[in-house]
């Protein structure tokens, strides 16, 4: 990236947040052609089935790729909304997951596509698909808009991925720390030690 693209990137970062962030890794141009790219490959895949695919997004950090992704599909999809916690307010996952919000949808019988922000360790989100899949839906697969492999703890099955990311604690595009920084469109570094 350009010095003069960089600059015009940073513009979209509030001045109070710019200062602990490290790098834009992903910027949000790129994040739109992939989700483009997502999108046709999701309408491919699940073209014709018996009913509607629901979209299951992982709130809050998935809310921004399931919003963006469902405004691009030409299939006819519903949408609900699972809330789990494992980090807190911590930069590393604690491995405890605790479902604070659970879906309002019936899937038995349905298609169900798990959108996740990212998936780090992959503890989230094994515990979530063998919850999905307990309820017996036709099929539960997983969207994710970022993969960190490097930290991979359980080996997971996900289907759509949108880039890898390396072992640098990530935010921006719905992903937070202590609730900051979700609004940044790009997906930035944080500097190592930054605090709240």
């Amino acid at each position: 990236m350009s010095s003069t693209s960089a600059e015009r990137d940073d513009l979209w970062i509030p001045e109070q947040l710019r200062e602990n962030v490290e790098e834009i890794l992903i910027p949000a141009d790129r994040i739109a052609a992939r989700l483009d790219e997502l999108a046709a490959e999701v309408d491919r895949d699940y073209a014709g089935r018996d009913t509607d695919l629901l979209l299951v997004g992982v709130l809050r950090g998935a809310v921004f790729t399931l919003s963006d992704l469902a405004r691009r599909l030409t299939i006819p999809s519903a949408i609900d909304f699972m809330a789990c916690s494992s980090y807190g307010s911590s930069t590393t996952s604690s491995g405890v997951v605790r479902i604070l919000k659970d879906l309002d949808t019936e899937i038995e019988g349905r298609d169900v596509l798990l959108v996740e922000d990212i998936v780090d360790t992959g503890l989230t989100l094994d515990y979530l698909i063998k919850n999905l899949r307990s309820r017996n839906p036709a099929s539960v697969e997983v969207l994710s808009l970022l993969t960190k492999p490097s930290r991979r703890e359980v080996e997971l099955p996900v289907r759509y991925i949108g880039f890898e990311v390396p072992d640098v604690f990530v935010v921006g595009y719905g992903l937070d720390y202590a609730e900051r920084y979700r609004g940044i469109p790009h997906i930035v570094s944080l500097k190592p030690g930054t605090g709240a």
